[in-house]
């Protein structure tokens, strides 16, 4: 099995992500240092709502705590280049970390489903976020970590916005195609059949305890990771940008863009990231961008519960069905001309 069989369905899905992969490599060039910035944050938050999407649409498990993952990997990050660590220590650090929590937090799945999980995961971002509050001797509270370098890699300086913009593309096609390989094996196949159904799953000889704790493990181990990248992109931090309204914010990135589907934290963070900067500078909207967001994200959510990406599954069912009127109607009149 060849690594482009793993990773892609068809050549057709290979050109479609060369092509965005190119977009993402030449956009910049044409933007100032604000778009070069928000590409940034847009990218940061496609890494992190990829765990979300893991747990949530591939596993079917309810989490409104990514935010909390989220905010331990930019606190782990911050607080070991403080104490004089390396960055290059830091990220691995807070993926590994928030690994172990999120194994921790996955246990609570294993007992308890839909909307109480979410709650349980709920009292966990509000427990972190009051330790980042509170615990000023380590977070330094509501003052925050200010003055977060950026790296260097082999001897080059990452202080630039568009140096940095293309080492976080960079962290975001590795982590990328780690998780569509994990999603094209046995793994992958194991988490979408707890998610369908998991009686039968287990009756398949799927360990559904294992692969929850996992989904809650590898999804945490990524918002480390983009939160890592998201304190050297913004140099300081404080707790309220992972407090639970980012988690909410965050879900709500997944479902608009496709819970279940791989592209869909590309266009749900779009959305959640792109969109309300955009729109913010439309003339004649700037004073009302956000009711606007808010309402079009309650008519996609009326019109489109499973999310931008299933448009083309909805076309193709409508398609579908309407063929097999016809064929119907086609052997209906056979039957009656024949009689």
């Amino acid at each position: 099995m060849t690594l482009f069989s793993i990773l892609f369905k068809s050549k057709a899905a290979a050109a479609a992500t060369l092509l965005v992969i190119l977009c993402f490599l030449v956009l910049p060039q044409f933007l100032k240092n604000y778009g070069i910035y928000l590409l940034t944050y847009w990218l940061v938050f496609i890494i992190a709502t990829m765990g979300l999407n893991l747990t949530i649409g591939y596993a079917g498990q309810k989490s409104l705590g990514h935010a909390a993952f989220f905010g331990i990997g930019a606190y782990t990050v911050a607080i070991l280049m403080k104490a004089g660590f390396s960055f290059w220590l830091g990220l691995p650090a807070a993926a590994v970390i928030c690994f172990a929590v999120g194994l921790v937090l996955g246990f609570p799945a294993l007992r308890v489903q839909a909307i109480y999980l979410a709650f349980a995961t709920l009292g966990f971002n509000t427990a972190i976020w009051l330790v980042m509050r509170n615990e000023e001797w380590l977070t330094g509270g509501t003052f925050g970590i200010n003055n977060i370098a950026r790296p260097s890699l082999f001897g080059l300086s990452l202080d630039g916005n568009l140096a940095y913009y293309y080492f976080v593309l960079a962290v975001t096609l590795a982590t990328s195609a780690l998780l569509l390989g994990l999603l094209r094996s046995p793994w992958g196949k194991a988490f979408t059949a707890l998610r369908d159904n998991p009686i039968r799953a287990e009756s398949l000889g799927i360990n559904i305890r294992s692969y929850t704790l996992l989904s809650f493990a590898i999804g945490a181990a990524y918002a480390g990771v983009a939160g890592g990248l998201f304190a050297s992109l913004v140099q300081f931090i404080e707790p309220a940008p992972f407090a639970v309204g980012a988690s909410i914010m965050m879900y709500l990135m997944v479902v608009v863009g496709g819970a279940g589907y791989f592209w869909g934290p590309v266009i749900g963070a779009a959305v959640g990231v792109v969109l309300p900067e955009w729109l913010r500078d439309v003339p004649g909207v700037a004073n009302w961008y956000l009711p606007m967001f808010g309402a079009a994200v309650v008519l996609l959510m009326v019109w489109l519960p499973d999310g931008l990406l299933s448009i083309p599954d909805r076309l193709k069912a409508r398609r579908n069905a309407r063929q097999a009127s016809i064929n119907r109607a086609q052997a209906a009149t056979k039957l009656g001309s024949s009689q």
